[in-house]
């Protein structure tokens, strides 16, 4: 048989890491995680045109950063007090780290910039954990 379900040494993603194939504490999906994200972004940039008017959209000054810079604020305020930024609680997914402590500012604010540069978060492993996850030692979940 070529499936892979019936490979012995295959695993799905977060077995390895311990986690349950499905409800609460399982990997959140790529839909909810894009979903999150999606929300995240499209609160901020509302925010960010009612505080700040047009030029966050048409601007060539400092304006323009203020959408990145409330999703910055907004995900590492957000995640280090529930576990997760607006979008993800929405979605019903979180934070957590692997060895069950609070994420805590220490790791929700490199984590928030991490994902501001978009490719740290955009490099993944077999365990949709990108290399934020990686080096802070957290993964994304399902609160459900």
């Amino acid at each position: 048989m070529s499936n892979a379900l019936a490979d012995p040494g295959h695993r799905r993603p977060g077995e390895r890491l311990g986690l349950p194939a499905t409800g609460r504490g399982s990997l959140a999906s790529w839909r909810s995680r894009i979903a999150a994200i999606l929300l995240d972004w499209a609160v901020c940039m509302g925010l960010s045109v009612l505080l700040f008017g047009t030029e966050v959209v048409q601007g060539e000054g400092w304006e323009k950063f203020m959408p990145l810079t409330l999703f910055f604020v907004e995900s590492a305020v957000l995640s280090a007090l529930t576990g997760g930024s607006l979008g993800q609680l929405v979605c019903r997914i979180g934070i957590i780290r692997l060895d069950g402590h609070q994420l805590g500012f220490l790791r929700a604010v490199p984590r928030a910039a991490m994902v501001c540069l978009a490719l740290p978060a955009l490099v993944v492993d077999g365990d949709r954990r990108g290399l934020n996850d990686l080096l802070l030692g957290t993964v994304v979940v399902n609160r459900r």
